[in-house]
């Protein structure tokens, strides 16, 4: 995930979080030891280990939190770093705590604890955390103890206390860029779902759409052909029928691929009404006028669409109703037929489909069978505001 830096915004955050963190530390480093390193009052032996060992652990801390910094979501260590950066934390500890300087033996080995510690999970760095702290201080303490200084307070206390120190230092900006890393890549998840739910509905209104239209130009086709030579008016009349069907599927498809076609009950309504009564069903109709919401009303036009759609694909009804009115501030609409399809059929996944939708918008959609008797029941709040 970090690795995408430069491309999402995060390329002046990782570089402030890079000048804070091992630049910080890096500088520290040289910084004191250094200036130890240069002391011509320190014996020369531990200097020159301490200037083998000083460039050993810088290389070790850049390449450590450079490689955290550019992590995904369970970074691992480059291989060797680890070792070489303990290891020359261990001189530069040891050569200072030799010669009393309690003051500056801590800073090597707090730095690469910090630096081990951004690897671990929350609850095995807290137990490093509890354990580094608390022992940073037995080293001063001895030497001081054993050479009789007099300085076992401050040799006993400030370790410890440095060493938490340059752990909150090293987390704290860590901790905010891992914060940063997750909001960016949540961020690019969300537009992600918002254009797959966006693909979704543009598929479910094209299914809409050319399902409906396709059902009734088949139907209408084949009830053209039955009569053509026994009825040769009325099969150019179903014809003609099936020529403005195709017309308006295309002028629907390219409203859909527009964005800005809605479907409309009393459109849908009326639209079964006639269909229904071409293939031979017997359709009563019932529909109160009532001030719906622009979404109850585009939301029920697709139930009615698909649910007129159904009754002709899979049923052998012979009569059909449609029943709509708002009671109590619920638009509900009630579509049945008695020439239900095999019991044992599973809904189409038009009517799941809708059935999500409704519920999304607070309503419900549920159908039941009993012997031929099918039912399809759809509510909706009346006040659903604008539809997408």
């Amino acid at each position: 995930m970090r690795t995408g830096a430069d491309e999402t915004g995060l390329a002046g955050f990782r570089r402030y979080t890079w000048w804070a963190v091992p630049g910080t530390n890096v500088g520290v480093l040289i910084l004191f030891t250094g200036q130890w390193i240069l002391d011509g009052d320190v014996p020369i032996q531990p200097r020159v280990l301490s200037a083998a060992a000083l460039p050993v652990q810088v290389a070790a801390v850049v390449a450590l939190l450079n490689a955290r910094l550019s992590a995904g979501a369970r970074p691992r260590p480059p291989a060797g770093w680890p070792a070489a950066g303990a290891l020359a934390a261990l001189v530069l500890a040891a050569c200072p705590l030799a010669a009393r300087d309690y003051g500056l033996w801590p800073i090597a080995p707090a730095i690469m604890t910090a630096v081990a510690a951004t690897y671990l999970d929350r609850r095995n760095r807290r137990r490093l955390i509890a354990v580094a702290v608390p022992a940073a201080a037995l080293p001063g303490m001895l030497v001081s103890l054993l050479s009789g200084d007099g300085d076992l307070p401050y040799a006993a206390l400030f370790p410890p206390g440095i060493t938490a120190f340059v752990i909150w230092a090293v987390l704290g900006p860590l901790w905010a860029w891992d914060i940063a890393g997750r909001l960016d890549e949540a961020r690019r998840l969300s537009a992600e779902l918002a254009v797959k739910d966006e693909r979704l509905r543009f598929a479910a209104d094209l299914h809409d759409i050319q399902g409906h239209h396709l059902q009734v130009i088949a139907l209408k086709s084949e009830l053209a052909a039955r009569i053509a030579e026994t009825d040769p008016r009325r099969a150019a009349a179903e014809m003609r029928d099936v020529r403005e069907l195709a017309a308006d599927a295309l002028r629907d498809t390219r409203a859909v691929v527009l964005g800005y076609r809605r479907t409309s009950l009393d459109d849908e309504i009326a639209n079964a009404t006639r269909i229904l009564a071409a293939a031979g069903i017997d359709a009563g109709t019932t529909a109160e006028p009532a001030a719906v919401g622009d979404t109850a009303r585009h939301l029920l036009g697709l139930v009615m669409r698909e649910a007129t759609t159904n009754l002709l694909r899979h049923s052998r009804a012979r009569s059909a109703s449609v029943d709509y009115r708002v009671t109590g501030g619920v638009a509900r609409l009630r579509v049945g037929n008695d020439g239900a399809s095999e019991p044992g059929a599973a809904p189409g996944t038009g009517l799941q489909t809708l059935a999500g939708r409704l519920r999304t918008a607070g309503g419900d959609l549920t159908w039941t069978r009993d012997g031929e008797r099918f039912e399809l029941v759809a509510s909706l709040p009346a006040a659903t505001g604008e539809a997408r």
